[in-house]
Parts: structure tokens; sequence; C-alpha cells
């Protein structure tokens, strides 16, 4: 019998006690009606408020503006914030959210950040499919065409030397209308870096990826990583779209500056097995491993001799399905290939985002498409709008909540106590925000010498071939 739990799974609940501010609006500074014509709040959280709103110009567009909370006095701007206007200034890519400007109000002060507008996260989306009753599951031409842009973007960020570091469901936004329809955007690189010839250890950073998306080498207290940690976190979004949970469901521990979870790592040994040098070289090397931290070296009668992620995922794909068989589900198939060269234990060994691209699962029919919500002319899902007040008066169903700040256009970007010297690439000169920015400014490119060595080619040769 498997040891592994079956049971129901329960996602964490959100409060969605109602507001006591009558008008969701009334706090909206002054300097973005100037700009903007505001919709709606779509979102808040400790560090700040997410509003929908409308450009005020001859060709309006729909835009999510991400208002930083002021901090205490003398802090200056989040270097999260920083962190993530650098990047975004520069990254340009479809599958890539698009900062299309900031603001910054000195008299409060106050810091914007528009950005082109997505009426959908992954998060919500399965929570959509999971909300009614077992079931439906995703299709598997959303499925695949979801996972196969999500990658794209991904090996996009890869080729130019940048982690994204925070990679989960509700980061991964989705264009709900118009011209990108069905079009997938990674969003919130708050924790994002340059990765090239880096001057210290990337774990001087501190604690990155939420827990069930933690790559082990992460968990085990690598100095050095790789953006194999980002494949990583994908391929457990890949298996949570097939089971409509997640699949490494640990309780987090509230360490200061440790990303090593017992509990986590418990989680992925009893699907994946015990790790071992064998299949692992550099396993000995990782401190939480070397020194038995927690005795997590210790083998227990739930960790299978071999890894049951295939059965697992055909299990909780079966759940999904409410007892019958999800589509998406192929055991043994290319889809379980794929998945298990995503959640390899070597990070030398996990196939890389470019690689992945070029998997057989993705050359099988239905192949994947730049609109993950339409085949063949046919609408696969109608998913509910983020805002009661949204474009063309649609709205919410019955009693669905508002999006809190885990939403990823409702998630600005948090403070984590660092400090400017480790959240920026250390090749790259802290540029101040000047006055220009005060105003409404398209991004421009990032100051010359940013990168130490020259990049590699951004072409990407196997986009026409399998997307239609």
């Amino acid at each position: 019998m498997s040891t592994h739990n079956r049971s129901k799974y329960v996602p964490p609940q959100k409060d969605n006690a109602p507001s006591t501010v009558k008008d969701p609006l009334a706090a909206v500074p002054a300097y973005l009606s100037e700009h903007y014509t505001v919709i709606d709040k779509i979102g808040e959280g400790t560090y700040g408020v997410v509003y929908m709103a409308k450009t005020k110009d001859q060709h309006p567009r729909m835009l999510a503006i991400k208002t930083f909370k002021p901090g205490k006095e003398g802090d200056g701007i989040s270097p999260t914030a920083i962190r993530e206007i650098m990047l975004l200034r520069e990254l340009k890519h479809d599958n890539i959210v698009h900062l299309d400007a900031v603001h910054l109000h000195r008299p409060e002060p106050s810091l914007s950040l528009a950005f082109d507008y997505a009426e959908h996260d992954l998060y919500e989306m399965l929570r959509f499919h999971r909300e009614r009753g077992m079931g439906p599951v995703l299709e598997t031409y959303t499925l695949k065409s979801l996972m196969w842009q999500l990658l794209d973007g991904l090996q996009y960020l890869h080729a130019n030397w940048v982690m994204h570091r925070d990679l989960k469901p509700s980061n991964i936004l989705v264009v709900g209308e118009g011209e990108e329809q069905g079009r997938v955007k990674i969003g919130d690189f708050g924790l994002a870096r340059i990765y090239v010839c880096p001057l210290r250890p990337l774990s001087d950073n501190g604690v990155v990826v939420t827990i069930w998306y933690r790559a082990p080498e992460l968990l085990l207290g690598a100095r050095h990583y790789t953006p194999a940690a980002d494949v990583w976190a994908a391929g457990c979004i890949l298996a949570e779209m097939l089971a409509l949970r997640p699949l490494f469901q640990g309780n987090e521990r509230k360490t200061p500056a440790s990303a090593f979870q017992a509990d986590q790592c418990d989680k992925i040994f009893r699907v994946l097995g015990l790790p071992s040098a064998a299949s692992w070289p550099t396993l000995e090397h990782l401190p939480h491993w070397r020194d038995n931290t927690e005795n997590v070296r210790a083998h227990k009668p739930e960790f299978p001799a071999k890894s049951r992620l295939a059965e697992v995922i055909a299990e909780y794909s079966a759940l999904a399905a409410g007892g019958g068989v999800n589509p998406s589900d192929q055991r043994g198939g290319a889809l379980s290939d794929l998945l298990s060269r995503m959640l390899a234990y070597d990070p030398d060994h996990r196939i890389s985002a470019a690689d992945a691209l070029q998997h057989p699962y993705f050359q099988e029919d239905p192949r994947p498409g730049r609109n993950a919500f339409i085949h063949n002319g046919r609408l696969l899902v109608q998913y509910p709008r983020r805002s009661k007040h949204g474009p063309a008066g649609a709205s919410m169903p019955p009693g669905a909540p508002l999006n809190t700040f885990d939403a990823p256009q409702a998630r600005l970007g948090l403070s984590r106590n660092a400090t400017p010297s480790a959240v920026l690439a250390p090749d790259r000169k802290l540029t101040p925000v000047n006055a220009a920015v005060a105003t409404h400014t398209t991004p421009q490119g990032l100051p010359p010498g940013s990168a130490s060595r020259p990049r590699p080619s951004l072409k990407r040769p196997h986009q026409d071939r399998w997307l239609r």
C-alpha cells in the first residue's frame, strides 16, 4: 500500500474579511491620477498596494500599478524594488512581465511601478479548478502551452545570466484577453539576480524561493547554486498543474537566515527517495547533509528505495479528476520523463530550460501554442476575472474574494532586510533614482558596462518550430 498521503489537498486559507475602508481608491496617490484612471484596488499587503488602472492617452491600455508604502524615514528605496527596476528595464521577452513606467514622488516619498496588466495568475487558475469538486482538470493543450511558455521565458532569463529565484504559481501571470490572450508572463523579480562571476557566495543573499518550490541543494545549504534551482521550481509547478495541489507541501518552521527546512526535505524524500552520493556526487559537500542537521540523513521506512514520482503524480492526478482519468497524466510517457528530469536531485544533471523546450513531450500532439486558452478555434476554459470592476464591466463569480497580496500583481517586492550590495549584481553600480524618474517615463536599457562579459545570443530558433 502506498505510504504517501492520498488525502484531499486543502489549500492555505486566505483572509477574505471585508475591508473596513469604504472607498478602496481613497488612498490612491494623487500623482498617479495625473497619468492614469485608477479603476480598482486589486491587492494589498504589508508593503504596498496594487491598483488596476488605464492610461490617459489616445490609446488607453490597462496596467497594474504597484505602489510601495513609505518605509521608515531614512530607509530609502527598498533594495528589492531597485533590483526589480534594474532587471526589468533590460529584460524584453514575450513571457516576461513588461515594466511600463517608474514613478517616484519625492514629497511623500512614494514609489510606484506600472506593469502591463494580466487578468489571471496560475495560483488562481489552479484554485478555480480545485474548488469545483475534484475537477475539471487542466486540458492537456492548456497545461502544455503554459509550461512551454514558462520554460521559454526561463531559458531567456538564464541565457542572459539571470536567475529568478522565486518561481511559484502566484508569480506566473497569464493575460486574459487582447492580442496576448493566453500568454504567460513571469512576474515578481524582487529576488532575481544576475549570477555572472559573483564576488560572494549566493547564499549570502539570504533565503530564496518559497519553501514548496525550493530545490534540494538550497535546502541543504549550497553556498553556490545555478539556474537549475529555477528548473526545480518549474518542475514543481508542472506537477502542481497535473495534480491541482503542491507536490512537496512541507510545513515551514521560521528560522532566521536559514534555507534548511527538515519537513520539506522529508516531503521530497518520501517521493524521490533518500539522495545518495552515487547519484549526486557533490551531496557530501552540502553543509546540512555533511553535518546531518536534524538527522536529515536518516533513512525512514516511508522513504522509497527508488523514486515514486510517476506513481504519486498518477495518484494525485486521479484524485484531481474525481477518480477518473486526468487527460494530462501520461505515466511512463514523455511527460513523466520530462518531469523526472526537471526534478533530478543532482543540479548538474537536471535538465536545463533550453533543453526542456526540445523535449519530445512538446513535439507530441497537441502541440503547445501562444494562446493557452484557445485551441483550434475553441475556448477551452473561461476563468473568473481578478476584479469586479475589471475591463468591459466583467464581474467575479458570487462570493469570489478579492485577490490577496499572495497574488503576483498583488505582491510587491518584500523587504528581506537585505542591503543593496547583497541584492545587486557585484559588477553593477547602484544608479540613483533621479528627478527624471518622477515623471511618466518609459524604461530604457541599463547603464553601460552593466555586464562583466558578453552575453549569449538571444535568438530562440526552437520557438517557431513548436509554437503554432
